[in-house]
């Protein structure tokens, strides 16, 4: 891993994620590129301004002066943590923040795009909607989202859910890929159900086709699927929980109301989404 793309909004949950980011950066040699957007607001039919021109070019020098004076905010936040000598780069765009992290991920060859969020419903928007819901939908790598609660631990076990499909082993790979980059292993969980069973031989099936890969496959029987995959986040010392775009109903459920409170404790692990 190179380098890190991290969209930022000047919140204090996204200074969280900036120090989760640094620790990362740091541990795994890689380069941070800080990106910043704006949207100027459509005044072409108001009748307050008189010169549109003056005021869209105070509102461009305004958003300039923010992002002027939270770059050594920072790095006061790098120095704070011991991180200065990580290196930085910071990116201020207009326009709608999916294009331009898509654009930044090409130009900068980026590996990763991390983005802090807060609570429960934060965690929530991030995958179920807004920006970076539709960010993680169509981008080419992977999106870290960093709860504010999230503590920086280097990355040894990464968690997967699989029906052992054939599109599984397929975002599986790309999962391994991702795993390579920290030297994790990939731990693969199977929930039995009334509803859903796998056969040994399907198991063992895949257990050989990965058996040169970083790979541990556990298979539970219970009902509740929910329960039992927060249980293998905990019980199976995960650091970061794997969620492919395509799986999107399996974490609408986990937001359900009844749900919440336990959620909101085990968000404080990091969420990967992958563009399978």
């Amino acid at each position: 891993m190179k380098k890190i793309l991290f969209p930022t909004d000047f919140s204090k949950t996204a200074d969280n994620a900036f120090v989760y980011v640094l620790n990362l950066a740091k541990a795994y040699d890689a380069e941070v590129v800080v990106l910043h957007t704006f949207v100027l607001p459509n005044l072409a039919y108001t009748q307050i301004p008189q010169n549109l021109m003056t005021v869209y070019e105070s509102m461009e020098i305004n958003q300039f002066e923010n992002f002027k004076d939270y770059v050594p905010h920072l790095r006061e936040l790098a120095e704070k943590h011991n991180m200065n000598t990580v290196k930085m780069s910071h990116v201020l765009k207009h326009g709608d923040l999916l294009e331009n992290i898509k654009g930044i991920i090409k130009e900068e060859h980026i590996d990763l795009v991390v983005m802090g969020t807060k609570g429960a419903t934060g965690l929530e928007k991030v995958f179920l909607g807004s920006n970076t819901g539709n960010a993680i939908a169509n981008l080419s790598v992977p999106v870290l989202a960093v709860p504010e609660e999230a503590e920086f631990i280097r990355i040894k076990n990464i968690g997967f859910t699989t029906k052992f499909s054939e599109r599984d082993n397929v975002s599986l790979m790309k999962v391994i890929n991702f795993a390579t980059m920290f030297r994790a292993v990939v731990k693969c969980l199977t929930v039995k159900t009334d509803d859903f069973d796998v056969s040994d031989e399907r198991m063992e099936y895949w257990k050989k086709n990965f058996k040169s890969e970083p790979v541990e496959f556990i298979l539970v029987s219970h009902n509740d699927v929910k329960q039992t995959v927060l249980d293998f986040v905990d019980n199976r010392d995960i650091d970061i929980l794997v969620m492919s775009s395509r799986k999107r109903n399996f974490f609408e459920d986990l937001f359900t109301r009844s749900f919440a409170q336990k959620l909101s404790y085990h968000i404080k692990k990091p969420i990967l989404s992958v563009n399978d």
